[in-house]
């Protein structure tokens, strides 16, 4: 038997970093794995982006076999597809552990409480060191939908609220930023900056990422004019999402495709989605 697991996408409200309070909307985007018991040894192929280390897909398996109180098997297969970009900060690593677990889980029939699934797959992420924070704010915008805001430290959600329906538009550089070079202690030293985000981050989401967008980008030395010019052409919050260098744009439902074009972005490096 083939078993499928899927998980989605978020963009960033509150970058989690500075301190450990995080924010994330949940995108349509997907990822999908398919897993087996089968094939003679144990592979991973991540179909997307076959460059992408494999360590963290086979932690995941390992893990979800653990949970389970089953004996990992010494032969399967696993296949991940994504149309979620690895290192630009939309949260494919969450995504993945999400759908991998999900789909080891169908294979062999367990059930787990869907927050504590996704705290799960924080762990594998943290084992793997693919995150900073743990990352629980970003799994939890990937499995869940909607707004959702975490204090990454306890692995607890703090609020949730439904975002409704909106067009998001990604602008997607072909550059990679991976964990390891991220200025972790220039980012925490914004804590106190970070908080008047996160003050509005449930009732006013979209100035939050705005805000969250501009601090992180500064702090980065990463150029921000790219959301500056989204939000003076009308969109309703931009910002970085995650460490970048992604930048999304939330504009009304309908109004994505246009805006992409009226704002000049490169069609190849562009994502069109929608709020979830």
């Amino acid at each position: 038997m083939t078993s499928v697991g899927r998980s989605h996408g978020s963009i960033t409200v509150i970058n989690a970093m500075p301190t450990g309070i995080g924010a994330t909307i949940g995108v349509s985007l997907e990822t999908k794995a398919t897993f087996s018991e089968t094939g003679g040894s144990r592979t991973v192929a991540i179909k997307s982006d076959r460059s992408e280390d494999t360590t963290m897909a086979s932690i995941c398996v390992r893990r979800a076999y653990e949970a389970a109180g089953i004996q990992e098997p010494t032969e399967w297969k696993l296949e991940t597809e994504s149309q979620i970009p690895v290192s630009r900060g939309l949260k494919s690593s969450s995504s993945a552990c999400n759908a991998i677990i999900r789909a080891v889980f169908d294979e062999i029939s367990f059930d787990m409480d869907p927050v504590d699934l996704i705290r799960l797959g924080v762990q594998c992420a943290r084992e793997a060191k693919v995150t900073v924070t743990g990352s629980f704010d970003d799994a939890c915008g990937c499995g869940l939908g909607g707004l959702v805001m975490t204090n990454n430290r306890e692995d607890e959600i703090i609020g949730r609220a439904d975002i409704g329906d909106y067009d998001v538009v990604i602008s997607v550089p072909a550059f990679k930023i991976r964990k390891g070079t991220l200025p972790v202690d220039r980012l925490r030293a914004a804590a106190e900056e970070m908080q008047s985000a996160i003050d509005i981050a449930i009732t006013d989401p979209f100035r939050a990422m705005t805000l969250n967008g501009a601090i992180i980008s500064r702090v980065q030395d990463v150029d921000n004019s790219v959301a500056e010019r989204a939000m003076s052409m009308g969109a309703l919050g931009a910002g970085l999402s995650g460490s970048g260098p992604a930048v999304a744009m939330v504009v009304p439902k309908g109004d994505g495709k246009s805006f992409a074009g009226d704002m000049g972005l490169a069609p190849d490096e562009t994502i069109l989605t929608s709020t979830r």
